[in-house]
C-alpha cells in the first residue's frame, strides 16, 4: 500500500480512528469508564451495521427504479407544494435512525431533487415519522401528537425555506457536486 493511500484512508476515517484511540486510552486510564465507553461504541457500531445494509439495498433500488426525470418532475425545482408535500411524506414514512436519511438525501440530490425538498425530507425524517407519531398518540394523547405535528410541519417548511434561501447559487451547486462525488 502506498503511503499516500494510507494517509488518505486515515484522513477519511479520522473520526472513527480518534474514537478508537480515545476508547483505548480510557480503558487504560480509567478502566471502568473506558470499558463502558468501549461497550457503548461497539453497541452503536453493531446497530449501524444492522441498519445500513438494508438502507443501501433500498438506495440501490431507488437509484435503478426511479429515473432522473421522474425525480425532477416530482421533487425537482419548480415542483412547488406538491414536491414539498411528497418529500415530507417520504421522510415521515421512512424507517431507521436519522443517519440513514443522509444517503437517501444524497441519491435525491444526484437525481436533481431541489435542495428545499431535500431539507423538508430530512426534517420530516427527524421529527415526523409515523412510528413516532403513533407512539405519541398512544402515550401522550392525540391532541399533543397533532399539535406537535402541526408545529413541526410549519417549522420544517420555514427552516427549509430559510436554509435554502441563505445558500448562494454557488453553494447550492457545491452541494450537488459533493453529492455526485459520493
Amino acid at each position: 500500500m502506498k503511503t499516500s493511500t494510507f494517509f488518505a484512508i486515515c484522513k477519511r476515517y479520522s473520526m472513527a480512528l480518534t474514537l478508537l484511540a480515545v476508547n483505548i486510552i480510557l480503558c487504560f486510564a480509567l478502566p471502568e469508564i473506558g470499558f463502558t465507553a468501549a461497550d457503548m461504541s461497539l453497541s452503536n457500531f453493531k446497530e449501524m451495521l444492522s441498519v445500513l445494509p438494508p438502507i443501501f439495498i433500498l438506495l440501490g433500488l431507488l437509484d435503478v427504479w426511479v429515473d432522473k426525470e421522474t425525480m425532477m418532475k416530482f421533487l425537482g425545482k419548480g415542483s412547488g407544494i406538491r414536491g414539498g408535500s411528497m418529500a415530507f411524506l417520504l421522510g415521515a414514512c421512512a424507517a431507521g435512525p436519522l443517519y440513514a436519511a443522509f444517503p437517501v438525501a444524497t441519491v435525491m440530490l444526484r437525481k436533481n431533487a431541489s435542495l428545499f425538498n431535500v431539507f423538508v425530507f430530512i426534517g420530516a425524517w427527524s421529527t415526523a415519522k409515523v412510528p413516532m407519531l403513533t407512539f405519541e398518540a398512544a402515550n401522550l394523547g392525540l391532541t399533543f401528537m397533532v399539535t406537535r405535528l402541526c408545529i413541526n410541519l410549519v417549522g420544517i417548511w420555514i427552516i427549509a425555506g430559510v436554509v435554502n434561501a441563505s445558500l448562494t447559487n454557488e453553494q447550492q451547486q457545491e452541494v450537488y457536486q459533493i453529492a455526485e462525488q459520493g
